[in-house]
């Protein structure tokens, strides 16, 4: 069986929010990145906008591009 990738967690704020619950993320390491909503939080309808913090997990492939697991209070 293979193994699952294993994925980087980042912290950011979100500094411009997109279409279809894509969002524009600058990361504290400066790196800006689209994120993009998770399953969970899509479900649960987890409302976000600019200025909030998130948590996302990228791809070791693609560091462009992010999926939002978490919002910070």
């Amino acid at each position: 069986m293979a193994v699952k990738e294993e994925k980087l967690e980042m912290e950011g704020e979100i500094t411009e929010s997109l279409r279809n619950r894509m969002f524009r993320i600058t990361l504290d390491n400066g790196h800006e990145m689209i994120g993009y909503t998770a399953g969970k939080m899509k479900r649960y309808r987890i409302r976000m906008g600019p200025g909030d913090r998130v948590r996302v997990e990228v791809s070791a492939y693609d560091l462009d591009r992010g999926r939002i697991v978490y919002r910070l209070r």
